[in-house]
């Protein structure tokens, strides 16, 4: 068998694994980036969830900073939609979010760029499917590809597959929800277009989704579960068309799908138990280890500041998590779970890991103001709600401005 050796291997190239892979890179580490489709964003892309959700609080103050930003500048560095131009003018008026739509192509194209600018070893194709565990550590994972099964090693190790399956595998205890039905599709639609999701003339962006009091799937995710999923959603979709073509107000020539997606959309499924478990209440609450602050992005509301510990699986001692299988449950998941809180924990876990390897030290034994300063250093990171009273804008990273 095929042996590799790293520095640093995220598991998961989504949205919170290329922040991860990125800034471990970009610290001097070693870094593989493993991804099981051939595409990095994950539901972003894949999933075709084009909405690049708010970096502000609703007020006109910017909470969310680093990757996070540099992600919704080059969502479309390819693509024909942009951030609100009060935001682009560093005027924001609090009426508009900052926030974007993107191509999911053009993120494809501009993820890519910056993986490989990094350094990061890419490998697309590749599905995780085993790991060998000893004291409290993973020593190595198996993923499979055309070349046959691959050993990589690492001294550290991100989980970022977004369903916590390197967790899973190596024995650690999860935390399981359910999950409402939703499909996201691009579609040519002459009758109709939605304005905040078209791109170029009658191409937009259909949703078809259950209320969120009805869960329609069972709790966690199985390998069943997956394929019902999305027959389910392309039968729906089927059943619109079909209904819409009966009724005479479109055709299969007027309304037909461009893009389906091609992972399924699934939103809570697995998620660490960490060293601490972010919970709904905790909204505006301020911890002596916050990494980040991430928005409500279903209107002005409460701002959410992410503690260190749920990054950390508390029966893992080289694995840190990020993204939406960080250890957060019920409304605190539906913070975490979208791609600006995905892409901050991926910066921070990225960051973490590098610095842990320079210091010779496991993530858990970090020093939270080695951490801290690190992250307000290269990435103007405000990290407790008492700085947003007195802080001004930062000034843009350099990705973003």
């Amino acid at each position: 068998m095929l042996c590799k050796q790293y520095d640093v291997a995220v598991c998961g190239g989504g949205v919170a694994g290329c922040a991860a892979a990125l800034a471990a890179a970009r610290r001097g580490c070693r870094t593989v980036l493993l991804e099981k489709t051939v595409f990095p964003g994950g539901l972003a892309t894949s999933g075709v969830v084009l909405v690049y959700l708010p970096l502000c609080d609703g007020r006109g103050q910017q909470v969310s900073f680093g990757i996070v930003e540099e992600f919704l500048i080059a969502a479309n560095r390819y693509g024909p939609a942009d951030i609100p131009e009060d935001w682009k003018q560093g005027q924001p008026t609090g009426k508009n979010r900052l926030m974007a739509y993107f191509s999911p192509a053009s993120f494809v194209l501009a993820l890519d760029e910056l993986l490989l600018q990094a350094g990061v070893d890419v490998w697309y194709d590749s599905c995780l499917i085993d790991c060998r565990c000893q004291d409290r550590k993973i020593r190595a994972i198996e993923v499979f590809n055309k070349s046959g099964k691959i050993a990589i090693s690492a001294d550290l190790f991100i989980d970022a597959s977004g369903d916590a399956d390197l967790a899973f595998m190596a024995g650690h205890p999860c935390h399981c929800a359910s999950n409402a039905m939703v499909s996201w599709i691009i579609e040519h639609r002459e009758a109709q277009k939605s304005s905040s999701f078209t791109f170029g003339q009658q191409v937009s962006t259909h949703i078809m989704s259950s209320p969120i009091s009805n869960q329609d799937t069972e709790q966690g995710i199985n390998g069943k579960m997956v394929s019902d999923f999305l027959l389910e959603g392309r039968r729906r979709y089927r059943q619109e068309l079909q209904v819409d073509y009966g009724s005479g107000r479109e055709t299969r020539y007027t309304r037909y799908p461009l893009v389906l997606p091609s992972m399924v959309p699934l939103r809570h499924t697995r998620c660490i138990e960490g060293d601490f478990m972010l919970e709904s209440n905790m909204g505006e609450l301020d911890f002596p280890d916050s990494i980040g602050l991430v928005p409500e992005w279903r209107g002005i509301g409460p701002t959410w500041a992410i503690p260190y510990r749920c990054l950390l699986p508390r029966n893992l001692d080289n694995v840190l998590a990020a993204g939406r299988c960080i250890s957060a449950r019920e409304d605190a998941w539906e913070i975490t779970r979208v791609i600006p809180a995905a892409a901050l924990t991926g910066e921070v876990a990225g960051v973490a890991a590098a610095l842990s390897l320079q210091r010779k030290l496991l993530p858990r034994a970090l020093p939270y103001e080695d951490l801290a300063g690190s992250l307000r250093k290269t990435s103007h990171f405000i990290l407790q709600f008492s700085e947003m009273e007195v802080a001004s804008l930062p000034e843009k990273t350099a990705a973003g401005s």
